[in-house]
């Protein structure tokens, strides 16, 4: 049974959680305190992942971070949502990468200072990473607006990648996207019919928490 170190705040966390349920595959959760510093802590990153970072995966002896390479490990391992040709897995690792560096990387963040953070974010700092989300979700809009998922017909790891942190309120990011950008949100919707999905505050370990600014 695979064992994913995460938490319910996660969208990384979620990424993988959502993919190992769309592949039928028993897992456990083991929550990581990350709203308390656990992954900051010298022991759990010399046991658990050295780059302080949630999720973790464990495949048997194989301890997998970083949710790109864990989510390409299972759709290899498994021969499922990779990509049908080379060509497409290539366009599948081109939107992943993309996804990590740039449309998940700036919108975690915003999210995490405007709900999570220790203190109230910055106004400059966050209409900065704001018009960093903006560009990078209009890229994608523009993407979807010709086909139904990221590549090719079917739902692929760049779906399961993308995704990771546009299932959680609207409150948490303060950042609307069903009027804004109207082929995400489509896009959203039939991401939420693929056997397996469910929301992330139900299938990942920890509590809820109320956004603080």
């Amino acid at each position: 049974m695979y064992r994913l170190h995460g938490f319910c705040q996660s969208g990384n966390t979620f990424k993988v959680a959502f993919l190992l349920r769309a592949l039928a595959q028993p897992w456990e959760p083991v929550y990581v305190d990350f709203m308390h510093g656990v992954t900051r802590e010298a022991g759990w990153r010399e046991t658990a992942n050295e780059m302080g970072e949630a999720p973790v995966l464990d495949d048997g002896p194989r301890r997998l971070s970083q949710s790109g390479l864990i989510l390409t490990h299972l759709a290899r391992k498994h021969g499922a949502f990779q990509g049908k040709t080379q060509e497409e897995q290539d366009e599948v690792l081109r939107w992943i990468l993309f996804d990590n560096h740039k449309f998940t990387s700036y919108f975690a963040t915003f999210r995490f200072m405007k709900a999570f953070g220790p203190a109230a974010p910055d106004p400059a700092v966050m209409a900065w990473l704001r018009g960093r989300i903006d560009n990078a979700f209009g890229i994608v809009n523009k993407h979807l607006a010709a086909r139904p998922f990221m590549v090719g017909t079917a739902p692929t790891i760049a779906d399961f990648s993308l995704c990771g942190y546009l299932f959680f309120p609207v409150e948490e990011s303060g950042y609307e996207v069903e009027t804004r950008f109207p082929h995400i949100h489509a896009w959203r919707t039939r991401l939420k019919a693929v056997p397996g999905w469910a929301d992330p505050y139900e299938i990942l370990p920890g509590e809820r928490i109320a956004p603080r600014w």
